[in-house]
């Protein structure tokens, strides 16, 4: 998008470079480049007030709204221009076999707070809504609020009954193909990415009550994002590793997708970690 906004820029320069003699003397050269950049930078300021503006409004009070288009779009945007700042480079894999025009139950491992918005780089389209712990809507609000407008879900992971209530809103909000649903099985963050933590495997229900194929996802070095932010490149590999369509775990309770998950989501966690950054 800053490309368009550069664009945009070059055009209001040359239309008052029409209207203003000012810029047309040889001795005031120099105030094309700088409205150039004065421009493009009161656009990204714009830009990134509108964003922010749309978080901080947000009533995580009520439902998640189902038509949340232009907030994705804003967000499809913004987070790449973001990640660039931070000098974050996210290499991705395996995306290709992702289907097309339909909704998906993503998972993934948990290094860090981070890995939703990796997810929505690596899937720009895919209209993710995120199943995450309720303690981000409390410590975290703003992050809470800009989940809630991607139809996102906070799950007490302590209470069996209120969690419960939760899988259902993500199975309805398949179900009637507002959005896709990522999680993280783990439940927790794993602060030892070597080996998985065991499965929630109750989150599985999405899968099976809405018969959706499921994208086993393995993301590392997550992590190393706040160490190395703005002052040397942090390399991000995520990769979709599998994707489990409905025919290969029917009749499987959800401790043996959980189990089948599991494994699949190790083998490419340990391939990861080999990686040299």
């Amino acid at each position: 998008m800053y490309y368009a906004y550069v664009v945009l820029s070059a055009v209001i320069v040359l239309v008052l470079n029409n209207f203003f003699d000012i810029l047309k003397q040889s001795y005031s050269w120099w105030l094309v480049p700088l409205m150039l950049v004065g421009f493009f930078l009161v656009f990204m300021v714009l830009h990134f007030a509108l964003f922010v503006s749309m978080i901080v409004f947000t009533d995580t009070k009520k439902e998640p709204r189902e038509n949340t288009k232009f907030f994705r779009y804003m967000a499809k945007i913004t987070l790449p221009i973001i990640a660039g700042a931070a000098r974050v480079k996210i290499v991705s894999e395996g995306v290709e076999k992702l289907p097309q025009d339909t909704e998906m139950l993503f998972v993934c491992n948990h290094q860090h707070n981070f890995d939703p918005a990796v997810m929505l780089m690596v899937f720009p389209d895919s209209r993710i809504g995120f199943i995450g712990k309720k303690e981000i809507y409390k410590e975290m609000p703003f992050i809470g609020k800009a989940m809630h407008n991607l139809n996102s879900f906070p799950i007490d992971r302590e209470n069996d009954r209120e969690a419960a209530k939760t899988i259902i809103k993500a199975i309805k909000t398949i179900k009637n193909k507002v959005a896709s649903i990522a999680l993280f099985p783990e439940g927790y963050t794993n602060y030892n990415d070597d080996t998985l933590l065991p499965f929630r495997n109750g989150s599985f229900k999405i899968a099976t009550k809405t018969q959706v194929p499921i994208a086993v996802c393995a993301i590392n070095n997550t992590k190393s994002i706040v160490k190395n932010a703005f002052r040397r490149t942090t390399r991000i590999e995520f990769r979709l590793l599998e994707v489990i369509y409905p025919e290969q775990y029917e009749g499987m309770s959800t401790v043996e997708i959980g189990d089948m998950i599991h494994k699949i989501m190790q083998e490419g966690v340990t391939e990861l970690k080999k990686l040299k950054y």
